[in-house]
């Protein structure tokens, strides 16, 4: 099977700009920044999602969060603030299939959640129906 991008960056088969690497984690700039500092932390064994992590899994998630700890000191986002985000699954936004965690900082970042419209449409309908169910409950 043909690894991806995120495999074959672990392997020293891909180029990156690297950031940190140690016997559990990766880490390496985004290629395409969303913000100033814009890393990408992969545990050195694929795993491809949250949804897929065991509990022999603990020592690279725990090191996953402290070499981001880490990088946000040397970066100096931790004075200022910074996020550390993971996507599960399509709807998640998950792009590769391969567990990452995305260390994001360096400017005021903003919403927490920035929903397309087609995701809101469906949020509305959501919200709205939840209100028709509460109001025929109370007027039972």
């Amino acid at each position: 099977m043909e690894k991806n991008i995120f495999e074959k960056i672990r392997d020293n088969e891909s180029p990156c700009e690297l950031v940190y690497k140690d016997k559990y984690v990766t880490a390496f700039n985004d290629i395409h920044p969303d913000a100033p500092a814009h890393i990408l932390i992969i545990p050195n064994k694929k795993i491809a999602s949250l949804n897929d992590i065991l509990e022999e899994d603990s020592d690279y998630l725990s090191n996953i969060l402290l070499v981001a700890k880490k990088i946000a000191k040397e970066l100096e986002l931790d004075k200022t603030g910074y996020r550390l985000i993971t996507n599960c699954g399509k709807d998640g936004g998950q792009e590769v299939d391969y567990l990452h965690f995305h260390l994001v900082g360096g400017v005021p970042l903003g919403k927490m959640i920035s929903l397309p419209k087609s995701s809101k449409k469906i949020l509305k309908e959501i919200e709205s129906n939840a209100e028709k169910n509460i109001w025929k409950t109370l007027h039972l």
